[in-house]
């Protein structure tokens, strides 16, 4: 049985799963968590704590633009990876639940073989177990010592050998 909350995120992503797999949407519902990562990045170059990166702030090589395109890179990036994996999961959850669901509202069929892993009683005198003989197609092949042709059955070699086919 789910619970109401089970159902309600089975309504809720039914009706925007399409709408937040966007690479638009993602993005701009993760710039939150890129900015996580990118503002920690910009008060520790600022404040000038580290003095190596300082120097090389200082120096005329430096170029604020591959600075700014990086740090867009990271926002972007983490932004849109973060809510793909956000999104792959709240779909695996949705199909878990739509599959629990369909079990749970499917009548057991009193013909069908018993699930994987359950045993009813067929080791009983009564109900011994039997196995079914293999198709022609997917019965092993036996071939003889040197593996090119196959060894012809018992029965077959004492008929050629009595002269009868």
């Amino acid at each position: 049985m789910l619970t109401q909350q089970e159902k309600d995120f089975i309504r809720y992503w039914a009706a925007n799963r399409l709408r937040r797999k966007k690479v638009v949407t993602q993005f701009l519902i993760g710039i939150p968590i890129g900015l996580a990562f990118v503002i920690p990045i910009m008060i520790n170059f600022v404040s000038g704590w580290y003095k190596r990166a300082q120097m090389e702030a200082n120096s005329q090589d430096f170029n604020p633009l591959v600075l700014l395109v990086a740090l867009l890179l990271i926002v972007g990036f983490t932004a849109i990876f973060y809510q793909r994996h956000q999104w792959d999961q709240y779909e695996q959850r949705y199909r878990e639940l739509l599959a629990r669901e369909d079990r749970e509202n499917t009548p057991a069929d009193p013909g069908a073989p018993p699930a994987v892993g359950t045993n009813p009683a067929s080791d009983t005198p009564d109900n011994p177990r039997t196995e079914l003989p293999l198709p022609a197609s997917d019965a092993p092949a036996s071939t003889s010592s040197n593996g090119l042709s196959p060894d012809p059955s018992p029965s077959q070699d004492l008929q050629q050998k009595a002269g009868t086919n």
